[in-house]
């Protein structure tokens, strides 16, 4: 892309009157560049099975094309029209639920020879009737792909083989991996391989979300390989990949992709974020969103597809927020910034999910922020575009581990649900990533099978509960030749199979780590006594959730549990190993106590600068732009303003290119930004 995008979704099939003129002259004057379209319209465009109607569709490509708006085409695949369903009921997937019923999207089942039949006719006929269109640049498969929970006979059927297949047709192996012989659940024919919805047991369950995960990624690359026979070489695939949604916004690892594998099926990755605004808006979500989706294309730029407007009710933005949020999402590397979306809809399940028009599809303070943001984009945006980042930190993420600590949570070691549960694999990785992001250390992800760790000066591999031992080896050459690590509780307990290594834990990591265990529990009432460099930090001193009992063995305590029946076990230890350093937290524990540790652990990986000095006042990401300059951000969000000495010399971007000094004093307004290119 020569240039960032800056857009909304639009349907003109939503809209209750003929107002496109409008809405074209209105994005203009807001700077708009790119529309999304079609992507969730397929019963409008198919009424009737091979009965297409493009009305919608060159009304909008007619109008954005006139008006040199770039237009990026969705395939409609992700909501199925009632046709479809009415005559083929078994499209819609059978789930732990049971049978699907039609009403909501993304209730089939992706895997579906009718499915896929009419999915591939429709996306035929959609590309050959808009990827010859000058205004089309790319192409959005789907729309946040998973496996939507498929579990009906064809996909249990598929699991069968694949199980085959990784066990090379050995029933033994099959049953001493999983330990299928407790409570009966040996198989001893590949016929008797019962429904997996049933199972108890956790190895065969996570193993079939494993193969559920990979059927994203086959499906993604099925449509990416239609789309390709019609895409011309200038016109590129994306796919907008979400996240977890636990606390009502983007929050942690998706659960049913592993977007690691499914990033190398489009040239551009895609995301969706959406995240707490008004007094709740820190920036978190944003960075994380963006840290994540840069990192599974290897560091290249990202589309952000879909953010917030005014968004659900508690999300309407501060003023200044909603320019802000756009310049952080840059910040992170994104090459677009895209709302969902353009217009409030005035129907069904997302009437109150608001656009950046409300339902007058009037101006408003929303819109009118958009624009100031959209010409400053048009003015300067060569400034901010293609940023590249060369972060010396890392956290190991897993969707297995995620799926395994569904299996056997954290709090209770039964299958979520059981005996209740309170926390899981996002919140502990999301207690890690917002501790480095106030501390203002940025990172990327890789994937615990990454083939080279060695371009990171530290890695934290949060909750670590399941890895072959490849992974364990590659962490243990890591510390020996100099890398910096940090562990937390529930790590390296079991192999790629679900199965709890039966050796003194941590697994094989024991000299690497500096202390062993066989013991944990839950804490209550358990405080934490500090103590080498940690001693005298001042934060909340509580055990919380779960606690290692730490004994250790060459490694140095930093606390321990004061406790009349844990105080002979240590709670954080440092274990000096080789050329490098292991940190290890055996409890979860205030952020700030977090925080101070992990300030430690930057330290000794050398990697601290003045950005740590500067945390709890300004949020600072950075970058190298496509001119090889440096560019800094210095976000501020907070209703207070900021005063502080300029931590480098450079020009203020986004105040006419005003020269400052280091050490010149920066006055930063509430919700707002300052942008040095050095």
């Amino acid at each position: 892309m020569d240039r960032l995008l800056f857009g909304a979704a639009y349907y003109d099939e939503y809209l209750p009157t003929d107002r496109i003129d409008t809405d074209v002259r209105m994005m203009l004057d807001a700077g708009i560049n790119v529309v999304r379209i079609a992507e969730s319209t397929w019963s409008t465009l198919e009424p009737q099975p091979g009965v297409f109607d493009f009305h919608h569709i060159d009304r909008a490509l007619d109008a954005f094309e006139a008006a040199g708006i770039h237009v990026i085409v969705g395939t409609p695949t992700y909501a199925v029209p009632s046709w479809l369903t009415a005559s083929h009921p078994d499209v819609l997937a059978t789930t732990r639920a049971g049978e699907g019923r039609y009403g909501a999207r993304q209730i089939m089942d992706i895997t579906h020879p009718t499915y896929l039949f009419h999915a591939e006719r429709v996306i035929r006929e959609l590309m050959a009737h808009t990827a010859h269109r000058p205004a089309v640049i790319g192409f959005q498969l789907d729309n946040e792909t998973k496996y939507h929970d498929t579990a009906g006979r064809g996909v249990q059927r598929s699991f069968v083989k694949h199980l085959r297949q990784t066990f090379d047709g050995d029933l033994d192996a099959l049953n001493a991996a999983y330990g299928l012989d407790y409570w009966s659940n040996r198989i001893d024919a590949w016929e008797d391989v019962p429904d997996v919805r049933g199972t108890i047991n956790g190895s065969l369950g996570a193993a079939f979300d494993e193969f559920r995960r990979g059927l994203v990624v086959d499906f993604l690359a099925w449509q990416a390989g239609i789309v390709r026979e019609y895409a011309r070489e200038d016109q590129w695939i994306t796919q907008n990949f979400d996240f977890d949604w636990t606390p009502g916004w983007s929050y942690g690892l998706q659960p049913s992709v592993d977007h690691f594998k499914a990033a190398p099926t489009v040239d551009v990755a895609g995301v969706d974020i959406y995240h707490p605004t008004q007094s709740r808006l820190t920036g978190t979500e944003i960075a994380f969103g963006g840290d994540m989706t840069r990192s599974i294309k290897g560091g290249a730029n990202y589309l952000v597809l879909e953010t917030q407007a005014q968004g659900q009710l508690g999300w309407l933005p501060y003023p200044g927020q909603l320019r802000l949020q756009a310049y952080s999402h840059l910040a992170s590397g994104a090459d677009g910034v895209m709302y969902w979306h353009w217009h409030s809809l005035h129907h069904s399940f997302e009437t109150y999910w608001k656009g950046l028009l409300s339902h007058d599809l009037a101006s408003n303070p929303t819109y009118e922020e958009a624009g100031v943001f959209g010409r400053e984009l048009a003015a300067l945006g060569e400034r901010f575009g293609h940023l590249r980042k060369q972060n010396r930190v890392a956290i190991m993420v897993s969707n297995e581990a995620l799926t395994a600590l569904q299996w056997f949570t954290i709090e209770t070691g039964f299958i979520d649900g059981v005996f209740g549960s309170s926390i899981g694999y996002n919140d502990v990785l999301r207690w890690v990533y917002d501790a480095l992001f106030a501390l203002n250390v940025e990172v990327d992800f890789v994937p615990a099978d990454a083939d080279d760790l060695s371009r990171y000066a530290l890695v934290i591999a949060p909750v670590l509960y399941t890895a072959p031992q490849s992974t364990v080896d590659a962490l243990r050459a890591y510390v020996q030749q100099g890398g910096h690590l940090v562990t937390t509780f529930r790590s390296l307990v079991a192999d790629q199979h679900v199965k709890v290594w039966h050796d003194t834990a941590p697994h094989d990591l024991v000299d690497t780590l500096g202390f062993r265990y066989n013991q944990f529990t839950r804490p209550e009432g358990v405080a934490l006594e500090l103590h080498g460099q940690l001693a005298g930090v001042a934060a909340p001193l509580a055990a919380e959730h779960f606690m290692e009992l730490l004994v250790p063995e060459g490694a140095e305590v930093l606390a321990s549990y004061a406790h009349d029946a844990y105080r002979d076990y240590a709670a954080i230890t440092r274990h000096r190993a080789g050329e490098g350093s292991a940190l290890h937290l055996g409890t979860m524990t205030s952020p700030e106590l977090l925080r101070a540790a992990l300030t430690l652990a930057v330290r000794d990986a050398g990697v601290g600068d003045w950005a740590q000095d500067l945390a709890g006042t300004v949020t600072v990401r950075r970058g190298h732009n496509a001119a090889g300059r440096a560019i800094t951000y210095l976000l501020n969000y907070s209703a207070e303003p900021v005063r502080l000495a300029s931590p480098v010399a450079g020009r203020s971007v986004l105040a006419g290119d005003v020269p400052v000094e280091a050490g010149d004093p920066l006055d930063i307004a509430p919700w707002d930004l300052v942008i040095l290119e050095s």
